[in-house]
């Protein structure tokens, strides 16, 4: 089986380990829009390259992933168009792919004459290049390149995951439908702000509140209702709405994976891509145990990924389910459970 000669782009990202990539993101919050803020670190999450360097220089890749106790789709390589749907930039992914794919061939060719190699400024950074696109992007569709940094970026991990020769053989699917597509930002932004009406006299109620959960914001129908701190798990278990095992086995009983209810399985974890200050702050087993999962680590109170088993709302809430769940944090500091 041949293997795929690396070009010189993938050599570029290739230099860089997951520090480097932190610290590029890092580095692009400030010029990505509200809007998609939370949603870049979310997928960064979700599609973590640790995770995916381990299993890449793993002997038996299988076999890791068993002792991980890995289950779903992990592997960015089968979601290159999907991964990234609940960004509001996904509407934008089909200018988005081409161009890097544009800068791909132009970087490559530069790379391949006598003197020239030189000029691809070697000291430019893996932000400014990603800022660099986004912005050649926002040029050809006239708009702010705030909506398309944090598409860029992941972009540029997603051919750094793939291979550009997987990435380039993606169609390229927007996979939001046209009504979905044209809601602008501060339109959305504003329905993860909005809490549920209670009605009349709804400022008297206390237990008997009820509020909505959101796990697809392109889906009208994606959202259950749950009682006033109740944790998203148990609201999510009444949901009968569809055939939620068919879709992911994961997905026992409602949209949310879930086997034990005690943050002892980690099955459960989402993004909270908006309202997350309406969730209860994390605890101590909850704070512990995501770090073992390897899903998040940090000491913020309310973070943008929670165990939904222990995450009790105060709030209407949006949330994405992500497509994997495992222990790999344990496996990657082999003290975070202490």
């Amino acid at each position: 089986m041949m293997t795929a000669i690396e070009t010189p782009f993938e050599a570029f990202l290739n230099q860089h380990d997951e520090e480097g990539w932190l610290a590029a993101v890092t580095t692009l919050l400030r010029s990505i829009h509200e809007v998609d803020k939370t949603a870049t670190q979310i997928w960064f999450s979700f599609y973590p390259f640790g995770l995916f360097t381990a299993l890449q220089q793993a002997a038996d890749p299988e076999k890791l992933a068993r002792e991980l106790l890995l289950q779903g789709d992990y592997y960015l390589k089968n979601q290159i168009d999907s991964s990234h749907k609940f960004i509001y930039g996904h509407r934008y992914w089909a200018q988005v792919k081409k161009s890097v794919e544009q800068y791909v061939e132009k970087w490559n060719g530069l790379q391949s004459v006598p003197n020239v190699a030189q000029a691809q400024a070697p000291d430019t950074s893996l932000a400014d290049h990603i800022l660099e696109v986004a912005q050649i992007v926002a040029r050809e569709l006239k708009l702010n390149p705030s909506l398309l940094v944090g598409i860029t970026a992941v972009a540029f991990m997603t051919v750094r995951q793939t291979g550009l020769e997987a990435f380039t053989a993606s169609p390229g699917k927007v996979l939001i439908d046209d009504k979905h597509a044209r809601k602008s930002p501060n339109q959305i932004l504003s329905a993860r702000a909005k809490d549920d009406s209670q009605g009349w006299l709804g400022f008297l109620k206390t237990v008997d509140k009820k509020w909505t959960v959101n796990h697809d914001e392109n889906d009208d129908s994606a959202n259950y209702k749950l009682n006033n701190a109740q944790d998203l798990a148990w609201g999510a278990e009444a949901d009968r709405s569809r055939d939620w095992r068919a879709m992911d086995p994961r997905r026992v009983e409602g949209p949310i994976p879930v086997e034990c209810r005690s943050a002892s399985c980690g099955t459960c974890w989402v993004g909270v891509i908006g309202g997350a200050e309406k969730l209860s702050d994390v605890a101590a087993r909850e704070g512990k145990q995501i770090k073992k999962f390897g899903y998040i680590d940090t000491t913020e109170p309310k973070p943008l990924i929670r165990l939904a088993c222990q995450a009790q709302a105060h709030g209407a809430v949006s949330i994405v389910i992500p497509p994997w769940n495992g222990v790999f944090g344990k496996y990657k500091r082999p003290n975070a459970d202490r």
